[in-house]
């Protein structure tokens, strides 16, 4: 009698083995399909990054617990471009658990070279004149230390390429809500003086604008002495690298950034 118990026991526990894995496939499907659904177009299929960060790291800036990857996906993330979500709670963790696949991923592997790449970038690209990378170089453009965490290679091509193609062209292409500040829109200013500035605005509120000359100079005005203001949506003070970079430096220079992951 206990054999045959034993054996109806056992019996049980085989066959909900293949019953459960059954159950975490079409879970992990549904979640695969959200993502698909509701995250690829900021974050890439395969959460390589866009105009959105990469998902496809083990470490989540603003999501480095469960639960706040939770309330990231259900709130957004104000002044960002960044929504909030509609899906319920349970479609929310789902969602929450394919993101946590996809950092499981390996690093992106890129064809280039990343040493050739960093002495492309300080020399014939000059890219220090305007960028950062773990407090070395200009504050003038974006920050750079941790751009293989935010951006996949593919992304960081197109943008040395074409660097104006995701710029907006418009305050209106933004999310409500978006802050606008740090986006490094191109300003040009002329006061009652005479005095034309041009650069990159560094803030603004309704009586006052602040923006940083290519020099690296921040000047800050009442609007009320400007006699022109110009805002240059869809413009980009990057140059394209297209004819600066062969194709197998642009490659170089695109690993190089790639690796770039903040201070180890």
């Amino acid at each position: 009698m206990k054999f045959w118990q034993c054996a109806s026991l056992l019996l049980g526990i085989w066959t909900l083995f293949p019953l459960q894995q059954a159950t975490l496939e079409t879970e992990m499907a549904q979640a695969e399909r959200l993502y698909q659904t509701h995250c690829a177009a900021c974050h890439g299929p395969k959460g390589e990054g866009g105009n959105g960060p990469t998902l496809a790291t083990p470490k989540l800036t603003r999501a480095t617990t469960d639960e706040l990857l939770f309330k990231v996906i259900k709130e957004g993330v104000a002044g960002t471009e960044m929504p909030g979500s509609r899906l319920d709670d349970m479609e929310i963790r789902q969602l929450g658990q394919w993101v946590r696949k996809l950092g499981q991923m390996p690093i992106e592997q890129v064809a280039g070279n990343s040493i050739r790449g960093e002495k492309l970038y300080l020399g014939k690209g000059d890219c220090a004149s305007c960028h950062a990378i773990n407090g070395r170089g200009s504050a003038f453009g974006p920050d750079l230390s941790e751009i293989g965490l935010r951006r996949g290679a593919k992304h960081l091509r197109a943008s040395l390429v074409e660097p104006e193609a995701d710029v907006p062209k418009s305050f209106l292409m933004y999310r409500p809500g978006t802050s606008v500040l740090e986006n490094f829109l191109q300003v040009r200013v002329v006061t009652y003086e005479g005095k034309h500035i041009q650069g990159v605005r560094v803030n603004e509120d309704t009586f006052t604008i602040q923006l940083r000359d290519f020099s690296g100079r921040v000047h800050s005005f009442f609007k009320s002495e400007l006699k022109e203001l110009h805002k240059d949506w869809g413009k980009s003070p990057m140059p394209g690298y297209r004819a600066v970079f062969s194709p197998q430096e642009l490659d170089d220079v695109v690993a190089y950034l790639v690796s770039l992951r903040g201070e180890k």
